[in-house]
């Protein structure tokens, strides 16, 4: 049975696109892993008719990558009925990125989406990373957390198990890379961790055990003071691991318990923001003196921040977007756009895209002395996952509802 087809509703189509890697986004956060896209682009402002738009089963908060001609992202199917059958499953999906047609879905896991979520939570909220040989994902499924290393066939390379995981609320946590090494975490209840996974075979190089706690974030890497570093924020701390290692750096307090975001730096602090037990939003001084530079008690708790010009832009989970000096807290502005955000802007030379929970896109400008609303776009019902932008298109994963009945889709605007 042929679980994903699409049923392609296509605008103005451009056949045989030819983009380089400047074209790309390859992980979680784009390029760098940091919600900036290339500064080289221009996607649209407002978004009336997409190029292409497709039907797509299942469910998924997780965000698209994109490499060359093809588009992938992972998916959830719990007792979907699919032609005359329930089907429940975890996959990995490809698309034509010019029509959006599916080239392939590879099954990673038929069952054992078993454990209770929050709402806003689905079984496929990670976003696969892209090198040139394989595309690699996690997934939580039954009480293990795995990475999985398919090929661009969707054939399966490797699939290792990470750790056993008790669902607070549900898994996000996305892979990056380093030199040889894809690098993962799942923090939870059990005894969370993060590795260093040999990129061709699935091997744990190295591994770190970490707090009982539950937690959220993406490991990501950044390289302050000539150094490379592995960042990870909650469980209370801030953590800076040794890439190749594993060996820690420094580790300070300076979160709370459960974050989602990835922290960013400029260079001199570390970002950090987290929503319980308490509300935060904290400079750590990337030195490893562990120093707070400052904090303030704002709710940036799902969606990631970003970095341009000195300053710190974030959009609140209930709908405001902000700016502060990296320096020294101090507020430049605040302005509110509507409705509550899980996706995270994503900054595109100098605009802002954010997409909140109701389907509605603002582009405002990444401004550090003005806010200034640019446009704004009702392009869904419901929209959790975090827009992905480059060779001037933007992809979206979005939902739409006729009466009870929701649907997914996955739209492209250029």
């Amino acid at each position: 049975m042929k679980i994903f087809t699409a049923a392609v509703c296509l605008g103005c189509i451009w056949i045989g696109t030819n983009l380089s890697s400047a074209g790309d986004w390859l992980m979680w956060r784009g390029p760098n892993g940091n919600g900036i896209a290339d500064p080289d682009q221009d996607p649209p402002m407002k978004l009336d008719k997409p190029k292409w738009s497709v039907d797509m089963q299942g469910r998924s908060h997780g965000s698209i990558v994109v490499k060359g001609d093809q588009i992938f992202f992972n998916s959830a199917l719990v007792n979907e009925k699919v032609q005359d059958a329930e089907v429940t499953g975890q996959y990995t999906v490809c698309l034509d990125r010019n029509t959006g047609e599916v080239i392939w879905a590879s099954e990673l896991f038929s069952d054992g989406l078993d454990q209770k979520l929050n709402k806003k939570a689905t079984w496929a909220s990670t976003t696969p990373a892209l090198d040139d040989q394989h595309i690699y994902v996690n997934f939580l499924n039954g009480t293990t957390v795995s990475t999985t290393a398919l090929d661009y066939e969707g054939h399966l390379v490797w699939q290792t198990d990470l750790c056993e995981y008790k669902v607070h609320q549900g898994y996000g946590s996305s892979p990056t890379f380093y030199k040889d090494l894809v690098i993962v975490a799942a923090d939870n209840k059990l005894g969370g961790v993060i590795c260093g996974m040999d990129r061709k075979t699935g091997d744990h190089i190295w591994i770190d055990e970490r707090a009982k706690e539950p937690n959220y974030p993406s490991p990501t890497v950044v390289n302050i003071g000539g150094k490379d570093q592995v960042i990870m924020t909650g469980t209370g701390k801030v953590t800076s691991y040794n890439p190749e290692t594993g060996a820690k750096y420094w580790e300070t307090d300076g979160s709370t318990t459960e974050c989602v975001t990835t922290a960013v730096t400029d260079g001199k602090h570390i970002f950090t923001s987290g929503g319980y037990p308490k509300n935060h939003v904290s400079a750590i001084l990337a030195d490893g003196s562990g120093k707070v530079a400052w904090q303030l008690p704002n709710r940036v708790y799902v969606p990631s921040m970003f970095v341009k010009d000195g300053c710190l832009f974030a959009v609140m989970d209930a709908g405001v977007a902000v700016c502060w000096d990296c320096a020294t807290g101090e507020e430049k502005w605040k302005a509110r756009l509507g409705g509550n955000f899980s996706a995270s802007p994503v900054a595109v030379d100098d605009r802002v895209y954010a997409i909140n929970e109701s389907g509605t896109m603002y582009v405002y400008l990444a401004d550090p002395e003005k806010f200034q609303l640019l446009a704004e776009s009702k392009v869904a019902d419901e929209a959790y996952a975090t827009p992905t932008i480059c060779g001037g298109q933007i992809f979206l994963r979005v939902a739409f509802y006729e009466g009870e009945t929701r649907k997914e889709k996955i739209v492209c605007y250029e």
